[in-house]
């Protein structure tokens, strides 16, 4: 008789969010897709789960290891050297792993009608501590105005306005070399995908950002709009999305003294343009809108804009324009659909706060770095999707904490059960008991328990 089933493979498998995220999504096959696979040693899809779950358990890499509280837990080197590999791709792990959600679990659930969008930003992955981090670069912090040490971590995404999940990322260092503390690692084969993003990561962001967009396919993924802001609305930005990429185009635009616009036969700056044109009376959030010509398209057609003024809500007197390629849609439509542009600064948040992205590892390889932001990022597709499937609203934050306390719950039902069923094979050796009494005994014992420890115990002892 036992209460708890021997230890294997099936049996420890908790049924908690992670494991039934990581079986749905079919993270094995995708990262056997992405040429993540076992050479010698533990298997790439156990690594991958034991860091995926560190930070549901509370706790670091490090300490967990030291610890040696964990039965078969991988060693340190073994961690390392699945971080380390440069024949690993990543981005194409995230992409599949992403685009099979979003066609599988969130296109069901949405009208064929509603807006679904591609979204670029770019956000500062900071390592003030750092000295000897591969390609580790002087970055500006647009939020603080302040420099610091670090990448920024370019990131293209989707969403439907209920949900946004992140398809690929680079992290960037700077294009110029006097600003970079470390360099290139010349000792990568020049062969493998880890060589290519290295490349990659001291390119412009604007050739970044045509980078991730040709890992992607916007039309299975039902998106017709890419949105960003200020800093890539660019002419020759604009017009290469719209016509190599197909994808139309709402962005924030800023007053640049060269980049001007064709109106009525004349060309203006943002500023001059908003002066000439006639506004609306009162307090009137939309102040105007006008089409404008961008300038001729490499195959010769001249692009048509729409430009919408609304008055900046924190300075009354100011005002902030929205470009879109799409001239049939409503002022009001185009102002909507760039208000989902807000969940890609929400899923930073997330990932900054709650998912210790930057924070769990203190690596310095380039590797390393695009490896584990890639799982944080999945573990931000886990608490996304969850939130979409849950019948009550919850935020992100609640998710992430009830994924804790779920792990920390069936960690004490184990334990408890493990005490259970030592102390009745004790009561077998000890006093002779047969298996019926001390099953007739621990049967008793349960009955008296609270009913919610009960429960517990019970789907434990079950699993």
């Amino acid at each position: 008789m036992a209460i708890i089933l021997p230890k294997n493979d099936n049996n420890e498998q908790a049924k908690s969010y992670s494991d039934r995220f990581i079986k749905q999504a079919k993270i094995g096959t995708f990262l056997h897709q992405a040429n993540i696979r076992k050479e010698s040693g533990l298997s790439p899809l156990f690594l991958f789960q034991f860091i995926f779950s560190l930070v549901f358990q509370g706790k670091n890499l490090y300490r967990t290891l030291e610890s040696g509280r964990i039965d078969n837990a991988p060693s340190k080197d073994a961690i390392y050297r699945f971080l380390n590999r440069p024949t690993f791709n990543w981005r194409k792990f995230l992409v599949t792993i992403s685009s099979f959600l979003i066609k599988t679990r969130l296109l069901p659930l949405t009208s064929e009608g509603r807006a679904r969008v591609l979204i670029l930003d770019d956000s500062t992955y900071s390592r003030n501590r750092s000295k000897s981090v591969e390609l580790l670069s002087r970055v500006h912090d647009h939020s603080t105005n302040r420099y610091l040490k670090g990448f920024r971590m370019l990131t293209l995404g989707w969403s439907d306005g209920g949900t946004f999940l992140p398809l690929a990322f680079s992290l960037l260092s700077s294009d110029k070399e006097k600003n970079r503390y470390q360099g290139l690692n010349q000792r990568i084969d020049k062969r493998t995908v880890g060589y290519r993003r290295r490349k990659e990561a001291i390119q412009k962001s604007t050739e970044t950002m045509f980078s991730l967009l040709d890992q992607v396919n916007p039309f299975q993924l039902c998106a017709s709009t890419l949105l960003f802001d200020s800093w890539f609305a660019f002419p020759v930005v604009i017009k290469r999305v719209l016509t190599e990429y197909h994808l139309h185009v709402v962005c924030m635009l800023k007053n640049m003294h060269r980049v001007y616009y064709t109106y009525n036969g004349s060309e203006y700056t943002l500023g001059q343009l908003y002066k000439v044109l006639r506004k609306k009376r009162g307090r009137a959030k939309i102040l105007s809108s006008v089409v404008v010509g961008l300038g001729k398209a490499q195959n010769g057609n001249d692009v048509l804009v729409k430009i919408i003024f609304v008055r900046d809500r924190n300075r009354s007197k100011k005002w902030l324009a929205i470009l879109t390629t799409n001239l049939e849609l409503s002022d009001e439509e185009v102002i909507r659909i760039y208000g989902k542009r807000w969940e890609i600064e929400c899923f930073f948040k997330v990932t900054k706060s709650h998912l210790h992205l930057a924070k769990e590892f203190q690596c310095r390889s380039y590797d390393a770095l695009t490896a584990h932001t890639t799982i944080v990022f999945v573990r931000y597709i886990m608490l996304a999707l969850s939130a979409r499937e849950e019948k009550d609203p919850k935020t992100l934050g609640e998710l992430f904490y009830l994924c804790c306390d779920e792990i920390e719950d069936i960690r004490f039902t184990e334990a408890v059960l493990l005490i259970i069923d030592l102390f009745a094979s004790s009561f077998s050796k000890e006093f002779l008991l047969s298996e019926e009494q001390i099953q007739h005994f621990l049967d008793t014992f349960f009955e008296q328990l609270p009913a919610f420890l009960k429960s517990s115990l019970q789907k434990r002892a079950v699993a």
